[in-house]
Formats: C-alpha cells, sequence, structure tokens
C-alpha cells in the first residue's frame, strides 16, 4: 500500500475554508460526509462540532474506508464503506436527517495516481479504473470489446472529447490493449504535436467515467441528499469537471424554484479556490463548490 507522503497532495482537502463557510458546522451538528476519502474536510469539520457520534463517513475505496477507521472510529464516527448512491438511499430508508452533509467528488478518487489501479496513464498499469474493486466491468472490457460508435460516444459524452470519433477507430484499430500506457500512446496519434495537457487526459476521464458510472451516480443522488438535510441544514458539493458541476447546478435549480421550493441556493455562482490555496494544491484548480440550505 501506497504510504501517505508519496501523494500528499492527494490529501490535501480541497476549498476548506470556503468549505467551513458555507457549512457553518455548529457545536452538536449531525454531518454526513459522502466522499469522505482520508478524511480531509471531516477533520475540519469535526473540530467544529464536536459530535463524532453523530456523523457518517462514506467511501467506496477500501484503503480509504480503512484510513477512515485508524482516524476516526474510536471517535465514534460511523464508516461505511460503498458508493455514495447506496448509502445515500440506505439513510432515507431509516429516515435519516443530518445538520450538514458533503460530497467532494474530486475525493472519490484519491487513487487516480495509483498506478495498481489503472487510474493513471502516465505510470504504467492495468487497464483497471474501477474504484469497486469488487465490480465486474473493468476499463478493459470497455476499450477491447465496445464497438466503435459506443467508445465515441463515451468519450464524446464523458471526456468532451472533439476528436472521439478517430480516437475510438485508433482505439479499435490497435486492440487488445493490455496497460494504461499502450492507450495513452495510441491516443496520443490522434493528436499530433505538443499540447499542454497529454492527449489522453479527456479519454481517460471518459472511460474513468463510464465504468464507474459516476453521472448516474450524482444525478440519482443530489435529491435524496437534499431529503437527508434537516430543515435549515446545509449541504455542500465540490465537483471537479464541468459536466458534475451542471448536474449539481440542475439539481440545486429543481429543489430551490416555485412555492413548494425546497432549498434556498446559498451559493449564486460556483464558489473556486483562491490563489494562496493554487499554490499549494494546484489540484484545486479545477475545483468548484455549490451550496444549498434547507428551507
Amino acid at each position: 500500500m501506497h504510504h501517505h507522503d508519496e501523494h500528499q497532495s492527494l490529501h490535501v482537502p480541497v476549498l476548506v475554508a470556503e468549505t467551513l463557510q458555507y457549512l457553518d458546522p455548529k457545536a452538536g451538528d449531525t454531518y454526513l460526509d459522502l466522499t469522505a476519502g482520508y478524511g480531509g474536510h471531516a477533520d475540519a469539520i469535526l473540530e467544529c462540532t464536536q459530535n463524532a457520534a453523530g456523523a457518517v463517513l462514506v467511501d467506496r475505496d477500501t484503503h480509504a474506508a480503512n484510513v477512515l477507521h485508524e482516524r476516526f472510529a474510536d471517535s465514534g464516527a460511523q464508516i461505511i464503506q460503498t458508493d455514495f448512491l447506496s448509502t445515500s438511499r440506505m439513510l432515507a430508508d431509516e429516515g435519516r436527517t443530518f445538520d450538514v452533509i458533503l460530497a467532494d467528488l474530486g475525493v472519490s478518487s484519491p487513487h487516480l495516481n495509483e498506478a495498481d489501479r489503472g487510474f493513471a496513464f502516465a505510470a504504467e498499469g492495468p487497464l483497471d479504473m474501477r474504484m469497486d474493486q469488487t465490480q465486474q466491468l473493468t476499463a478493459a472490457d470497455i476499450v477491447n470489446r465496445y464497438p466503435p460508435a459506443a467508445l465515441a460516444d463515451i468519450l464524446m459524452r464523458y471526456g468532451e472529447e472533439p476528436k472521439a470519433r478517430r480516437i475510438a477507430q485508433l482505439i479499435v484499430a490497435h486492440r487488445p490493449f493490455a496497460t494504461t500506457t499502450q492507450l495513452a500512446h495510441v491516443v496520443a496519434k490522434a493528436w499530433p504535436g505538443h499540447s499542454a495537457v497529454h492527449p489522453a487526459t479527456r479519454t481517460f476521464q471518459a472511460i474513468r467515467i463510464a465504468v464507474n458510472d459516476e453521472l448516474r451516480l450524482i444525478e440519482q443522488s443530489l435529491p435524496l441528499w437534499v431529503d437527508l438535510l434537516k430543515p435549515g441544514g446545509r449541504l455542500a458539493v465540490i465537483s471537479f469537471h464541468s459536466l458534475e458541476d451542471r448536474l449539481v447546478k440542475q439539481a440545486f435549480q429543481e429543489a430551490g424554484v416555485g412555492y413548494d421550493a425546497r432549498i434556498q441556493v446559498l451559493t449564486k455562482r460556483p464558489v473556486t479556490a483562491g490563489n494562496e490555496e493554487l499554490v499549494f494544491n494546484p489540484r484545486a484548480r479545477s475545483a468548484k463548490l455549490r451550496a444549498c440550505k434547507r428551507t
């Protein structure tokens, strides 16, 4: 297993001051963290609530769940290892509600740099990309088996990749692939010359989203998160690309309009990181926070 110092930047939570500002956690508040990762945000919020016994920390990744157990189990926090949609449904069925709810969608991937999980195109690894290791479907299945039209659709929809069709053709022509670096090398052929962002970035994002069904999970979870808020309770969602941010914005708009509005949106536009934070945590560059309050 990787030691913490190796991936330090991945453990630095993003937008902490902003999250505390909008969630406004108070002593005794109950708290649900749907993507607790290694507990960076949880640490800051529990400091304010002083109520670990009223906290539920969730992560679908085994390694993250183990770290959460080490850090928080003794304090009385409940730790659940499953995806956030299943957890949200379970808590809603139990009639649980919370004062403070956080979903940092970037933390559902603290292992993106671990070569052996196959998320990174820079490090050689198997074409896996499963966040839940018990799931059958892997990146290799998609890359090696999907027909070109389905591949192009994934790259367009989830990667917003302008050369989706060309890349799909290249993938089909060079199959089968066993490793991340083989795939990255072939995808790069669609983008000759150099660019600031590796030409495979969008393709890898798209395949990862497809493998883990990420956007459907988010879309179906958002209304449940509103349901799980106590009256006056606050929800913050931090997203890392435009597709996620759009889903959050839409869900907030739906729940926040009309005479039966259930929430008040607290963020006119998404809140982003200040310059001080960007200096020591470049990952915060794409982070966007939106928050709402249950009426």
